[in-house]
């Protein structure tokens, strides 16, 4: 053998040791290593059975300077509903998981629990076990399996209840026929999935009470961040349309929440009957409007309308009235593109060639505050629109549309935005307290959506809610 080969062999060979040395040493075997993880508990929240739930992350970190080598990755329930994921890969058992120094992995989980004959949530939960040079670490998994009604695309021809036995949750269109009446009776929660909306042809009646609300959301239960959730997110579902042929809807004590399009009340401009009461009703945060109402008869006692990309309520024609509303805005997602109320065809000049007449409205009692203006009209002389005892965020006079308002006082909301936190009750140094007219208190509205009584300290706070928080409670 040439001895220049011989010796880049031995040189070569000797190399290879050193560096399989290295390799070996980059590994630590202590016991004393540990792994640390993102999070103590992975909870899924509520979930659905039948269904693959959203993923879940949990983050393994090892601190160690060396590397580590975790012997087994495991769930300690051969039966485990949930399942894993480790760095892309799929499968239940996971052998010589290598991190190396100051570096982490990725685990990606999922549930899935199968129906049972249960109408009450069931907790379920296992333990991810990690085997590190003899040494375990558990991770606990856990859910609230729920079962639910799923509609697909349903038409309800005949009257029917909904009741709160399970939850609903809603795929494409649930339609109310003409000539049918949905009752959808306190405590029912109804889920709509993505893009998934509700149209009324015949007769909604959704009433709830202060402590047993109808919710009206997206099929989101889990958070968008650890300690938010998922439903601040707007556009999660389509919303609710009103067709022009129906009448007589009610909606009371209800969340509607999270839309594309909110609540859309069309009419053949028949003014002669109720097209849709709103009574102690939150509807908020839409991707557009939260409330739009055209050439209807709408009215609205004690109600938060709030959150919009657009106007919060758009109001075209029609004869409305609203007493102690609460109209507000701070939307997350967008600029708003338009007043928080607008208000059209109202004026005589707006007339034209629309033989619909023009609208008749009141607010009265209410608050109109937030992101953006409170009104796209400045100027209401020659319509019949009338705003009394209101607290608007603008500069402006009494006059005789505009009949002992508040102007451009802060109603100090407990809302903070940046928290991510909407609470549209006022604390109680806030102007809009004792500022209301007792004569406009109707029966619809004597309690608000807490069952307080608004009377009770004499003249009203203004707004959807009769009593004031601190920040505290």
């Amino acid at each position: 053998m040439n001895v220049k080969h011989a010796v880049l062999l031995t040189l070569a060979s000797l190399f290879g040791l050193i560096a399989s040395s290295c390799i070996s040493d980059d590994f630590t075997d202590s016991p004393d290593a540990k792994l640390s993880f993102s999070s103590s508990v992975v909870d899924f929240g509520t979930v659905f059975t039948g269904d693959v739930s959203p993923t879940a992350r949990l983050v393994v970190a090892n601190h160690n300077k060396k590397g580590v080598r975790i012997s087994s990755i495991r769930f300690l329930d051969p039966e485990t509903p949930f399942s894993l994921n480790v760095d892309g890969v799929a499968g239940s058992v996971f052998h010589d998981v290598e991190i190396g120094g100051n570096d982490s992995i990725y685990i990606f989980l999922e549930c899935r629990v199968m129906p049972d004959a249960s109408d009450t949530p069931r907790p379920v939960s296992d333990f991810l076990e990690f085997d590190l040079n003899g040494a375990v670490s558990t991770v606990e998994v856990e859910a609230t399996a729920v079962n639910v009604e799923r509609l697909r695309d349903v038409t309800i021809t005949s009257d029917t209840r909904l009741s709160p036995v399970r939850p609903y949750v809603v795929f494409g269109t649930l339609t109310v026929g003409k000539g049918a009446t949905l009752t959808v009776e306190p405590g029912v929660q109804l889920l709509f999935h993505d893009g998934a909306t509700m149209r009324v042809e015949g007769t909604l009646k959704a009433v709830g009470t202060p402590d047993n609300k109808i919710d009206l959301r997206g099929d989101r239960l889990d958070n968008v961040l650890p300690d938010v959730p998922y439903d601040i997110m707007a556009g999660q579902w389509k919303g609710i349309s009103i067709a022009a042929e129906s009448f007589g809807n009610r909606m009371e004590c209800i969340d509607m929440r999270s839309t594309e399009e909110g609540l859309r009340v069309d009419s053949c401009a028949d003014l002669s009957r109720d097209k849709l009461t709103l009574v102690n009703c939150w509807i908020h945060n839409s991707r557009s409007t939260v409330l739009e109402s055209k050439y209807a008869k709408v009215d609205a006692f004690g109600c938060c309308f709030s959150e919009a990309a657009g106007s919060v309520v758009s109001l075209t024609g029609g004869d409305h009235r609203f007493v102690q509303t609460t109209i507000a805005n701070n939307y997350l997602f967008s600029m708003m593109g338009d007043a928080n109320l607008h208000l059209a065809h109202l004026l005589p000049d707006e007339k034209g060639e629309n033989t619909n007449p023009l609208m008749k409205a009141s607010f009265e009692n209410g608050i109109i505050w937030g992101i953006g203006q409170p009104l796209n009209l400045g100027d209401l002389e020659g319509s019949d629109v009338f705003f009394r005892n209101m607290l608007l965020k603008a500069d402006g006079d009494n006059d005789d549309r505009f009949i002992n308002c508040i102007w451009n006082e802060d109603p100090l909301f407990l809302t903070i935005r940046t928290d991510y936190y909407f609470n549209y009750h006022v604390q109680p140094d806030s102007p809009a307290i004792g500022a209301g007219n007792p004569a406009f208190v109707t029966t619809e509205c004597a309690y608000d959506m807490d069952g307080c009584y608004r009377l009770a300290s004499g003249a009203p706070t203004l707004g959807a809610y009769a009593l004031p928080e601190s920040p505290e409670e």
